[in-house]
Order: C-alpha cells, then structure tokens, then sequence
C-alpha cells in the first residue's frame, strides 16, 4: 500500500509539472472603461491565466522548457453588469535551434471579442458543447498556437488542432456572438480557420514549414542557405496569390513576419533578393515601406 501511495504522488506530481503546454503572459487592460482598478479586472486576469496555464490541452507529457511563450493582451472598451465589450491580441513565438532567438509565429488581433463574466464564476473547456463566450474565444486561440506551432515543427502536423478550433467555431456559432461566422468580417476567427484549413492556401503551412525548419533553423550554422531557403518558402506565397489574390491568410502571415524578413534580408551574407523583392511587394504591397530597405 505504501508503494502504490508513493507511486501515485510521483504520477500526480509527474503529471501537473510536465502536462501543460502554455507559458503564457495573460494582461487585462481595463482603462478605456474608466474604472480600470475594479477587483473583477484583476480576478479576471488572475483566472484566465491559471485555466490558460494549468490545463493540458493536448494530453501530452511537456517538459518546462518545451512549453509555448505566448501572449493574450485583452482591452476591455467597456462592461455593464457582467457584460464585457473588448479586443484580444495573441501572439505565440517558437525558439530557433542553435540560439536564443524566438520567432514570432502566430499574431492575430480578435476584434469580435464580448462575452458575459461574473466575478469567480467557474472556467472550464468542454470540447463537445459551448460553455460561454470567454471560454469559446480562449480555447480556440489555443488551438491555434498549438496548431501553427506543431507546423512550424512537422509539416501539417498542426492539422488536429485547427480541426479543434474548428469544432469550437461549429459549437459557438448559433450564440449571438461576433467572430464566429461568416458575416462578420473578413478578419474574424471564421476566415481564419476557414483560410487554414483550405486546400486553396495549402502553401501558408508549407512556408510555415520550409520558413523555420529548413531557414531559421539553420541560420546559426548557415546563414547563407538559410537566408536562401526562406527566400524559396516565401515565393510559395506567389504560387497562392495568383491562385486567390489578397487572402486573409496572406494578410496574417505577414503581419507576424514582415519585420523579421526585412532583419533576416538586411544583414549576414548577401544572396539573390531580386525575386523576392518583387514577390513581396505583389503579394504584401502593405508593407512596401520595409520591402523597400531591403539590402541588395
């Protein structure tokens, strides 16, 4: 008997320091509201980061350093009783081999983004029906940082989670709140899992791919065919574009991206950016200004 308790601390021990898979950095920002020093803020924020933090969201054993770094920065624009009205960025980053480097990886700003909160009310995820709003929202961004992040690993390994988030869209949609259909806006959690999943941009998870693991991966040891390797992912972005110009998907992977290309092309061992340069400015004319300061 002894043994067996003994065996069960270690399992339970084992399992609540290796199962979750998220360091994430959870900030409420509540001074458009005018009353940004209510308690409800700062319990919000405490228990948003505890359910992002504490749960396991994919069963698997994670060690502490093999934990995803990312972020949920939400503005709260208003709240009457427990009615929240706000925004949530989310960012997610994945190191680099060989360096202290950490890549930006997924970058997307929820505008559609209201739900209903009482202070202390119970969070919990159920995948296999709608709980609320707050809850919806926040675990379908999770998947998205686990399923961009396993791509950037394995190519389209990422896909079980973005079925995920789509499983949540399918549940949340019939509830009232924006983001989740297709008559809310193009840049909306719908046209995102929508983009991700269509074999019409199967290229944005081939670069994904091709980007870290055959170009910033290899940057530390050679920066020369790395630089060229991510010049060749980027182009696949032309192959899409011509197959649909001006998607949703192209708009979210530069907006993630844009400032690392320009660094990664603006220094180290010179190689061909003609192409590129073109490329870029066709595909993402957005962001001409830094295609522009690209080192020949």
């Amino acid at each position: 008997m002894l043994r067996q308790f003994f065996y069960l601390l270690f399992v339970v021990s084992f399992s609540h320091l290796y199962s979750q898979e998220l360091n994430c950095d959870i900030i409420i920002d509540a001074r458009q509201t005018g009353d940004e020093n209510l308690q409800v803020f700062k319990t919000l924020e405490t228990q948003l980061s505890e359910f992002v933090n504490n749960n396991s969201w994919t069963g698997k054993l994670v060690r502490p350093n093999e934990k995803i770094d990312c972020s949920m920065f939400i503005n709260i624009n208003s709240y009457e009783n427990d009615i929240f009205q706000g925004t949530i960025q989310i960012q997610s980053s994945r190191p680099i081999y060989n360096s202290s480097y950490n890549s930006l990886v997924y970058n997307f700003n929820d505008r559609n983004f209201s739900f209903r909160y009482q202070e202390y009310q119970n969070l919990s995820f159920n995948e296999n029906q709608f709980e609320n709003n707050l809850v919806s929202v926040i675990a379908f961004h999770i998947n998205m940082i686990l399923g961009v992040d396993s791509d950037t690993f394995e190519l389209n390994s990422g896909t079980q989670y973005f079925n995920k988030a789509q499983k949540i869209l399918d549940f949340s949609q019939q509830k009232g709140f924006r983001g989740w259909g297709p008559s809310d806006g193009l840049q909306s959690r719908y046209y995102l899992i929508d983009n991700i999943l269509s074999t019409t941009y199967k290229e944005y998870r081939k670069t994904m791919y091709d980007y870290h693991i055959k170009g910033l991966d290899i940057m530390a040891t050679q920066p020369k065919a790395a630089k060229e390797s991510i010049a060749e992912s980027i182009m696949l972005l032309g192959q899409m574009d011509r197959r649909r110009p001006n998607s949703y998907i192209m708009r979210v992977f530069f907006d993630t991206k844009a400032d690392e290309i320009l660094d990664i092309f603006s220094a180290g061992p010179k190689v061909p950016v003609t192409n590129l340069i073109s490329t870029l400015s066709k595909i993402a004319s957005n962001h001409s200004d830094k295609w522009r300061n690209i080192s020949f």
